[in-house]
């Protein structure tokens, strides 16, 4: 049986392998990932598309075509030790399981002790796991992006593919479960009855007696589309506008099964995955104050879409009674307002939501605040930090960081990392090309 912690990861990495593609919004570039998570009003032209597409227009004169390719993002969060949680019940099924498979009615007869005394001690160390493991949830989040920005005074435009993707796991533990095992585990009357059927019927005992489930569901969200923006002189004031529509295709994944079947190589099948195809729209402003302060406003999917689940069927084996386990993902606009003061030597930023993050109804909302700050001691070399939090109280507040290098000028490597609190982690990188 797999890790939990892959099913996370492989959602996230579908991204990059399966759809050509951690933000805590639409969108990842690793400048302003290092920079918690800002961008609205401090992103460079070349990365403006990403994040606000107004900023594209605030390209300077001697600024020449910039091609992303690509940035990518990664993000888990398992305060829980899911993943570890996951494998102690793999191997706790498997070690009830073996004592099953081995249970003949020859042994039961001629040597009662030693066969209840095994099946006891399994079914008490696998009522202990699943006592352990219940309400315990591991969730990640990925990003990634490729741009072709190309500045020009009258109208700029810039071409960009980016997907962004959220997975989340949980566990589900059937309360009769424990009792049942721990009736095993407590009596040698039940467990002679169990040993019994089970040397009669085999390992399919667990099957019709445990029911707990375990759920993964992710949420995979691609972008193709086409950016314009220009620049206005008001009363003195430059100011820029951004639109880029877009084509929108959302992938979804909806795992649910047996957590005594549990195997994340099946996440990917057919009979839980469905797509989706639309249309949205992103839009920005962008006004500079001065020479040194900015302030911006982007929309994200302006267009709201709900996208059901598949419906997943799993029967109860005690009961007979068949649930129907499905969810539907949210995506809502997403309006961000920012402000930046910088000059030749630093930059600083920050950014906050006027409306909440939303994904699968079954998952609380998140509205993020961002600070951050970048140092430029050499010509070719940035450092950056920052620090992300979430008002309200649903995902993990981080401190991020990250450096950039840009040789000549042309060619930019750009580093971020975040950690945070309940075992939160991540990391991205970014390659651009100016020509």
């Amino acid at each position: 049986m797999k890790k939990t912690k892959t099913l996370v990861a492989l959602s996230a990495a579908s991204l990059f392998v399966a759809n050509h593609a951690s933000a805590a919004g639409t969108w990842s570039e690793a400048r302003s990932d290092a920079m918690g998570g800002t961008g609205v009003a401090s992103a460079s032209y070349g990365s403006g598309v990403l994040t606000n597409p107004a900023l594209l227009a605030k390209a300077k004169q001697d600024d020449s075509v910039t091609v992303i390719l690509p940035s990518v993002s990664a993000q888990i969060t398992d305060k829980d030790n899911l993943q570890d949680q996951i494998d102690d019940i793999s191997d706790k099924v498997d070690q009830y399981k073996d004592v099953i498979d081995d249970l003949t009615l020859q042994d039961i007869l001629l040597n009662p002790g030693g066969s209840l005394n095994q099946l006891q001690s399994a079914a008490g160390d696998l009522a202990g796991e699943l006592e352990d493991l219940r309400g315990k949830t591991a969730q990640a989040k990925a990003g990634a992006s490729i741009a072709v920005s190309i500045p020009n005074d009258v109208l700029s435009m810039a071409f960009v593919a980016k997907a962004y993707a959220r997975a989340h796991v949980n566990s589900s533990i059937d309360q009769q479960d424990i009792d049942y095992l721990h009736g095993i585990e407590n009596s040698d009357v039940v467990a002679g009855g169990v040993a019994l059927d089970a040397a009669i019927n085999g390992s399919d005992t667990i099957t019709r007696n445990l029911n707990s489930t375990a759920s993964g569901r992710a949420a995979i969200v691609s972008d193709y589309g086409v950016a314009l923006a220009k620049q206005f002189d008001l009363g003195g004031v430059p100011v820029s506008v951004g639109v880029t529509p877009k084509l929108q295709k959302t992938w979804l994944y909806n795992y649910t099964t047996s957590i005594y079947a549990y195997d994340s190589n099946d996440w990917n099948s057919s009979r839980y995955r469905n797509d989706d195809t639309g249309f949205n729209v992103d839009a920005g402003l962008a006004a500079d104050f001065g020479e040194n302060w900015t302030l911006g406003l982007s929309g994200q999917n302006l267009i709201s879409r709900d996208i059901d689940t598949k419906d997943v069927l799993i029967t109860n084996g005690r009961t007979g009674e068949t649930v129907n386990y499905k969810d539907t993902y949210q995506i809502r606009p997403l309006v961000t307002a920012g402000a930046a003061w910088h000059n030749d030597l630093i930059t600083l930023s920050a950014d906050g939501d006027l409306t909440e993050t939303k994904g699968f109804k079954s998952e609380e909302n998140s509205q993020y605040v961002g600070v951050g700050a970048e140092v430029r001691p050499l010509s070719w070399l940035a450092v950056r930090a920052g620090y992300r939090a979430d008002v309200k109280s649903n995902d993990s507040n981080v401190f991020t960081g990250g450096v950039g290098f840009a040789p000549f000028n042309r060619v930019h490597v750009d580093l971020m990392g975040l950690y945070g609190e309940d075992e939160t982690w991540g990391a991205g990188a970014q390659l651009s090309v100016t020509f």
